[in-house]
């Protein structure tokens, strides 16, 4: 996109984002130079920066050449979460350098920034800034104080303090400021955020000397970080990338993972599929301890079930939903009421916005079985779990030996009512399969024959009504019980062999593979299921599910197809961004969809990579 596009469209594409963060936050920074979405101090705070959900009432940070721009570029700094954002110009080139700074792991001092380091690389250059903060959604009114090098914006709920070497202005709610910079000059910008009201925090003056400490500490830290992982495989760098990004969505002072650092962000432009992602999925939390342990990050999974333990003791069991619910705020709330930010017109016009997700008081089994799963893993490679834990986790396991061959809405989350759906009693025979495991390695007190004649009742459900014999296939929902047999793929069955559930070679598995192949995928990418065979009680289309066009490779790396896997997998990688991120979904026309970047993309990435990896080693291909 040229500047002249940028002008006429107010919405850069989803995919023209790079993404910075703290571990307590984080913020989507275009390739044009603007901030268009930060929420602050935390993920599911209300937008300090919405411009990406609203181009006039949303709020946004704009840093761009005055001169008109022949180009732009955008990359990390290699290993790190720094990102550069490089215009060039006729009359020179200068480059953004956008961070959050972190220094230290479970850093009792650390403060919130957003820093931006503007330095001129060749000639001469005049560039604009502009700090539009909407508080609250745009809902809340600041007001705006200048003084010596700063501009403060001020709300009963949060104070930002802008601190820069350019002159500034404040007028409007705003600051503005101008700059030229000659070749090796550079300009400084730096937001703190301050959670307490009245707008008196000292910031003190800025000194590009500290600026310069925290970008060398912050690269520092994220190299510490990223020098832990034992991945040295063929696909090193969006392995490497898809672990940061992943790392970037942890809360650290609690352990939780959150989904996306968005909402809002349409599964089809224009349409209504737009959900808020910033809370924790226990799928997709469990997921991504699978993905960090496969690279030897077992830290991460130690605070995750700290945070686990903790929100059990908080939330208790629900008669509806269990003891465990499909998803939690950060601080392990399991109340995340649904509301729509009627005020917001949407991303390119994409409404309604909502805030809040009502899929939390959905029935969702599958759940159990991905959590539990990430824990025996852990169990098995980290530290082991606690006695608390366990007695959590046996706790749980009784509640689903008694409802897991309910109804329910499972991993897709539809709003058509609940269904057995297959996909639940898969990950519920995970859930009861990895009980039994633990117990027999650690010699942990379980009831075992009840237990083993509970996943052995899965199992067989599964394989008699699970299976459709006209269709060659299992299929998303059983029958038996409700009518005619169901005909409906998903492609979610196809992490049967990955969760040990059938062989990658059984031809039941092999056979599904070709229907998926035949009904669902499109080249590489892959669709979740059909809405028209299985309406799912939303209007609308959606674009294919990024998760699942890597659970194809998967399974053709473990049933031996290894050349078809490569393949498959060089295609998906050419949907990432330019730094290497993807979104939920990938549209008709490989533009990403949905809320960016998602974690349950990225954790199927990496374990596409390290699975057909170690197969082409295997090989000797």
């Amino acid at each position: 996109m040229d500047d002249q596009d940028a002008k006429e469209r107010p919405y850069l594409p989803i995919a023209e984002h790079g993404l910075i963060g703290d571990l307590r936050g984080a913020a989507l920074v275009g390739t044009d130079g603007r901030i268009d979405w930060f929420c602050a101090p935390r993920f599911d705070s209300p937008s300090i920066f919405g411009a990406l959900l609203d181009a006039e009432r949303g709020g946004v940070w704009e840093l761009s050449p005055l001169c008109a721009t022949a180009s732009r570029q955008q990359f990390y700094v290699p290993d790190s979460a720094i990102l550069i954002t490089r215009f060039l110009t006729e009359e020179g080139m200068v480059e953004v350098q956008d961070f959050m700074p972190v220094l230290r792991p479970h850093d009792a001092q650390h403060r919130q920034r957003l820093v931006r380091r503007v330095v001129a690389v060749r000639g001469t250059m005049r560039m604009r800034a502009r700090i539009a903060p909407r508080l609250d959604y745009g809902r809340a009114r600041h007001r705006t104080r200048a003084g010596r090098g700063e501009v403060r914006f001020i709300s009963e709920q949060l104070t930002l303090v802008l601190r820069s070497d350019v002159p500034l202005s404040a007028r409007g709610g705003e600051a503005h400021g101008e700059v030229e910079l000659g070749e090796g000059e550079q300009a400084l910008f730096v937001l703190d955020v301050d959670g307490s009201t009245g707008g008196d925090t000292q910031a003190g003056p800025l000194d590009p000397g500290e600026a310069e400490e925290l970008f060398d500490g912050t690269v520092a830290f994220w190299r510490a970080w990223l020098k832990r992982s034992t991945y040295q495989g063929r696909w090193r760098e969006m392995v490497h990338r898809s672990a940061l990004t992943l790392k970037l969505l942890t809360h650290e002072p609690t352990g939780a993972i959150i989904a996306a650092p968005t909402l809002g962000l349409p599964e089809r432009i224009g349409g209504g599929r737009n959900w808020d992602y910033r809370y924790v999925w226990i799928r997709d939390a469990a997921f991504s301890l699978y993905a960090l342990q496969r690279l030897g990050f077992t830290d991460e999974a130690e605070a995750f079930v700290g945070w686990l333990t903790r929100c059990l003791a908080r939330t208790g069991t629900d008669e509806e939903t269990g003891p465990l619910r499909a998803m939690y705020t950060i601080d392990g709330d399991a109340e995340l009421p649904e509301r729509e930010l009627a005020h917001l017109e949407g991303y390119c016009g994409s409404a309604p916005v909502r805030a809040g997700n009502a899929a939390a008081c959905q029935l969702q089994l599958d759940v159990y079985g991905e959590l539990v799963d990430s824990i025996y893993l852990f169990n098995k490679y980290g530290t082991g779990i606690s006695h608390t834990a366990w007695r959590d986790l046996t706790q749980i396991i009784d509640w689903l030996l008694e409802h897991w061959d309910s109804k329910d809405e499972s991993i897709w989350e539809t709003r058509a009512g609940r269904q057995r759906h297959t996909y639940s009693r898969l990950m519920s025979w995970v859930a009861v399969e990895r009980m039994v495991r633990m117990a027999r390695q650690r010699g942990l007190p379980a009831d075992l024959v009840r237990w083993i004649e509970a996943r052995d009742a899965m199992y067989r459900q599964i394989m008699e009504e699970g299976w459709n014999a006209e269709r060659g296939s299992f299929v998303q929902r059983l029958s038996g019980k409700d009518g005619p047999a169901c005909d409906v793929l998903d492609a979610s069955l196809l992490i049967m062999p990955m969760i040990k559930f059938v062989a990658p070679r059984d031809p039941l598995f092999l056979s599904t593979m070709d229907a998926i192949q035949d009904s669902l995928v499109v080249d590489s990418l892959v669709f979740r299921y059909d809405p028209a065979e299985a309406p799912d009680g939303l209007d609308g289309t959606e674009g294919t599910f990024s998760i699942c066009s890597f659970w194809w490779v998967e399974a053709l790396t473990r049933s031996g197809r290894i050349e078809e896997a490569r393949l498959a997998l060089e295609k998906t990688f050419t949907f990432a961004n330019h730094v290497g991120l993807y979104a939920e979904q990938i549209g008709a026309t490989g533009e990403q969809l949905g809320n960016f970047p998602q974690a349950f993309t990225h954790l199927a990435l990496i374990s596409a990579a390290v699975n057909l990896d170690r197969s082409v080693d295997a090989a000797g291909a």
